[in-house]
C-alpha cells in the first residue's frame, strides 16, 4: 500500500531503508544462480543444534592531540572495540556469551605512531594512520573491529559450527558463515527482481542472486516478521554468505536463516531496532559493551597518565 508510514527504529539509531535509484550497486549482479522461477521461497528448519551470533561494539574514548612546534598538530584518538558471540543451543534451548575479546588502541595521524605512557588498569596499543583526517581515524578503528570479527567468525565456523555474523562478509573461505546486514543503502536488483522483496512474508526469502565483486558472494532478502501499519519493505534483512561455498551449499543457508532468524526476531518494546536487531545480537552487544568498562573512568585514567607524563619531561627538561 502507497503512502507515508513513520520507521519504527528509534531515530538516532539512522533509517533501516536508504535506496535510491542512484545507487545501484557496481558490481555485476547474477539473479538466475539459484534456478527456477523468481519467486518466494519459504525457510526450511533443518534441525541444527547450534547457532553462534557474533558482533562487535566500539567506542572514542578521548582525542588526541600531537603538538609539535615544527610540524603543527596531528589529530588522534583513543579507541577501544570488543566483540563475541553469543550460542544459541537449540536442544536446551539456552543462549550463552563467550569469546570475548577487548581491545585498545591509540591512533595518531600522519604517520606518528604516539608513545602513550603506561595506563593503570588498561592495555593500549598505538598505532597511525597516514591521513590527518579525523574521520579516518575512526574508520581505522572500525576497519580493525571488522577485523576481528571475521577473525573470530572464521574460527568458529571452521569447526562446522553455523555463525551468522552481524554486518556484511568480506571472506572467501568456504565456511558456514552468513553475513547479516540490518541496513540497506544500495540497490542489488533491478526493477523487475526488486519487486519481489516487498511482496514477502515472514520466513519467506527471495532466490538468491550472486553479487560478483573482489570477494564473491552469495546473496538473499528474507522478512523477519509481518508488521502491522508497515511499509513494504519493514522488517526486511539481506543475508550473504561466501560464493566459495557453492550455490547447493548456499542455498541450504539461506533456507535455513528463512526459518531460524524470525525465530529470534527482537520486539519493539525491547530493542528500539527492531526486528532486524536479532535478540541473541542485542544481548551480545550488551554484553561486550559491559566488557569495555566505564567510559568515564577510562577517560580520567587516560588523561592522568597523559598529564603526568607530560608534567615529568617538562620538570626533567
Amino acid at each position: 500500500m502507497s503512502g507515508l508510514y513513520v520507521e519504527g527504529w528509534s531515530p538516532e539509531y539512522g533509517a533501516p531503508l536508504d535506496i535510491s535509484d542512484e545507487r545501484m550497486a557496481a558490481s555485476p549482479i547474477d539473479p538466475s544462480v539459484e534456478g527456477g522461477d523468481w519467486s518466494a521461497r519459504p525457510g526450511v528448519d533443518d534441525g541444527v543444534e547450534h547457532v553462534l551470533f557474533v558482533d562487535g561494539v566500539r567506542r572514542v574514548e578521548a582525542r588526541l592531540t600531537f603538538d609539535d612546534l615544527a610540524d603543527g598538530i596531528v589529530p588522534g584518538i583513543v579507541g577501544a572495540f570488543a566483540v563475541g558471540a553469543t550460542r544459541w543451543d537449540r536442544t536446551i534451548p539456552r543462549s550463552t556469551v563467550g569469546d570475548v575479546l577487548v581491545e585498545r588502541l591509540a591512533i595518531l595521524g600522519g604517520g606518528i605512531k604516539p608513545e602513550l605512557p603506561p595506563v593503570r588498569g588498561l592495555s593500549v596499543v598505538a598505532e597511525s594512520i597516514a591521513s590527518d583526517d579525523p574521520g579516518q581515524l575512526i574508520a581505522h578503528l572500525h576497519t580493525r573491529m571488522r577485523r576481528a570479527e571475521a577473525d573470530l567468525s572464521a574460527g568458529l565456523a571452521s569447526t562446522g559450527t553455523f555463525v551468522i555474523a552481524d554486518g556484511p562478509i568480506n571472506e572467501l573461505r568456504a565456511q558456514p558463515v552468513v553475513g547479516f546486514i540490518k541496513t540497506h543503502r544500495v540497490s542489488y536488483l533491478g526493477p523487475e527482481h526488486q519487486a519481489l522483496i516487498g511482496r514477502l512474508k515472514a520466513g519467506e526469502r527471495t532466490p538468491i542472486f550472486l553479487i560478483d565483486a573482489q570477494y564473491p558472494r552469495y546473496s538473499w532478502y528474507l522478512r523477519l516478521d509481518d508488521l502491522p501499519d508497515a511499509h513494504s519493505w519493514t522488517a526486511i534483512v539481506r543475508c550473504e554468505a561466501p560464493a566459495a561455498l557453492g550455490i547447493d551449499d548456499a542455498v541450504g543457508l539461506a533456507d535455513r536463516t528463512a526459518a531460524l532468524l524470525p525465530i529470534v526476531a527482537s520486539k519493539g518494546h525491547v530493542d528500539p531496532r527492531a526486528p532486524q536487531n536479532l535478540v541473541p545480537i542485542g544481548a551480545l552487544e550488551r554484553a561486550v559493551r559491559d566488557r569495555l568498562g566505564d567510559q568515564a573512568m577510562v577517560y580520567r585514567a587516560l588523561r592522568g597518565a597523559v598529564g603526568s607524563e607530560r608534567r615529568a619531561s617538562v620538570v626533567g627538561g
